[in-house]
C-alpha cells in the first residue's frame, strides 16, 4: 500500500470497529490500525464502552508485537479523543508513543471528547482527513442519532422473494429467508438485547405469526424487548407466546383509548406494560413521540423494527429509519394478491419515491442480504 493513499487502512480500520458493534454501545465503534514502512504493523478497535479506545489497544498490540511506534502513522475512524472519562485522553497516549502522522476518518461529533486533531497539531503530529469518511459516519451513526435526538437507533428489516412478496395472497406465513439468513437475524436480536434494545412489529404480525421474539442462544437476561404498536389488545387470557412465556419482557402501544381499558389493567396485572401513543401524520401512530417513549421510559438505544409492509413503509416515510436490512430470496411468487414487501403510499411520480442509499450487499448462502439509509429529501 502506498503511504500517500490511506484508503485501503481505513477500510480495515472500519472492519475493526464492527468488531465492536453492541459490545461498544453507548460509546462509538472504533477502529485503528498501525503503519510501519507503509504496512500495517498493528490493529486495535473498542472491545467495551469503558475499556481502552481503539488507539490504546491498536499501541497495545504494537508493544505486543515489538513495533517501535515512533514515527509510525496511526489510521483511525474517529477522531482521538482528548478528554479523561472512564479511560485517559488517546490524544496523549498518541504523542507519547511518539506517532507522528494521524489519519482520521471523522471528526469526533461529541463536544466533550473532541478536540484531540487540535492537541495533536499542537505536539507536531501531521494530521490528514478525512479519509472515507462517509463510511465512517455510517459505522458511528447509531451514536450520531444518540448524541443528536431523544430517540433510539432504528433498524428496519425485512425479508422479501425476488418480486417483492412477503407471504402469498391468503397471508399464509412463509419462511421466505434461508436458514442462514434466519440466524442473521437472530443474532442482530441477541446484539440488540445485549444493549437492552427492543424488537418491534405491528398488531397484524403480532397476531397472524404469534412470535416470541427471542435471540436463540442468548441468555435469557439479554433477550430485546417485545414492542407491539396495535390498534387493539389482546385478552390477557389469549394463547400469544409473549403473554404466557415473556410478560415481563412484553410491551404494547395503544391509543389513549385503549390504553384505559380494562384488559390494558388486565395486562398490566401480569406484567404486561401498555402506553398510550396518539395519533400523528395521515391518521398513523406518532411515531417521534413512541420513540422517544422507547428511549426514555424503557431505556433503549436500539428498536429493531420486524413489523410488514405497512409498518415499514410508515416508518421509512416518517424519516425515521436509521438503516434498512432486506434480505432477498431467489424466488418468484408472481401473484399480484400476494401481500407486498412495503404498502400504504400513494405517490403520484416518481419525485415522490423514497430515496434509499445502499451501503452494503452481500451473499448469505443463496439469499441476498443489502443495507441501506435513507437518503433525505434533498439529496435524491
Amino acid at each position: 500500500m502506498a503511504e500517500t493513499s490511506y484508503d485501503e487502512a481505513m477500510r480495515r480500520a472500519v472492519a475493526l470497529a464492527e468488531q465492536g458493534r453492541w459490545h461498544a454501545c453507548p460509546n462509538p465503534t472504533v477502529g485503528a490500525v498501525l503503519l510501519r514502512d507503509g504496512r500495517i504493523a498493528a490493529e486495535g478497535y473498542h472491545h467495551a464502552a469503558g475499556g481502552p479506545h481503539a488507539e490504546i489497544e491498536c499501541l497495545a498490540d504494537a508493544r505486543a508485537k515489538g513495533v517501535d511506534t515512533r514515527g509510525a502513522t496511526m489510521v483511525v475512524t474517529l477522531e482521538p479523543c482528548n478528554h479523561y472519562g472512564k479511560t485517559p485522553p488517546c490524544s496523549e497516549a498518541l504523542i507519547e508513543a511518539g506517532i507522528s502522522r494521524v489519519v482520521f476518518g471523522l471528526r469526533d461529533p461529541n463536544p466533550t471528547a473532541a478536540g484531540g486533531l487540535e492537541r495533536l497539531r499542537e505536539a507536531g503530529v501531521e494530521i490528514i482527513g478525512p479519509v472515507l469518511e462517509q463510511e465512517c459516519r455510517d459505522l458511528v451513526a447509531d451514536f450520531l442519532v444518540w448524541q443528536n435526538e431523544q430517540r433510539p437507533y432504528v433498524i428496519l428489516k425485512l425479508a422479501a422473494t425476488l418480486d417483492g412478496r412477503i407471504s402469498t395472497r391468503n397471508r399464509q406465513r412463509l419462511e421466505i429467508s434461508n436458514a442462514a439468513s434466519r440466524r442473521c437475524v437472530h443474532q442482530l436480536r441477541a446484539g440488540v438485547g445485549r444493549c437492552g434494545g427492543a424488537v418491534l412489529i405491528g398488531g397484524g404480525t403480532f397476531r397472524a405469526d404469534n412470535p416470541a421474539l427471542t435471540a436463540r442462544d442468548a441468555p435469557a437476561e439479554r433477550q430485546p424487548l417485545a414492542c407491539i404498536l396495535t390498534s387493539r389488545l389482546p385478552q390477557p387470557a389469549a394463547d400469544f407466546q409473549l403473554l404466557r412465556d415473556r410478560p415481563q419482557d412484553t410491551v404494547f402501544f395503544v391509543s389513549p383509548a385503549a390504553c384505559a381499558s380494562t384488559v390494558a389493567h388486565a395486562l398490566g396485572e401480569k406484567g404486561v406494560r401498555v402506553f398510550s401513543v396518539g395519533p400523528g401524520v395521515n391518521g398513523r401512530a406518532d411515531f417521534p413521540a413512541l420513540f422517544k417513549l422507547i428511549r426514555q421510559e424503557l431505556g433503549c438505544p436500539y428498536v429493531l423494527c420486524e413489523g410488514g409492509g405497512k409498518l415499514g413503509a410508515s416508518l421509512l416515510e416518517s424519516g425515521l429509519v436509521d438503516e434498512f436490512l432486506l434480505h432477498l430470496s431467489p424466488r418468484v411468487l408472481g401473484d399480484n394478491e400476494a401481500a407486498p414487501l412495503l404498502q400504504g403510499r400513494n405517490p403520484a411520480s416518481m419525485d415522490e419515491a423514497l430515496g434509499l442509499r445502499v451501503t452494503d450487499a452481500r451473499l448469505c448462502d443463496g439469499d441476498v442480504h443489502l443495507r441501506m439509509r435513507p437518503v433525505p429529501q434533498g439529496e435524491r
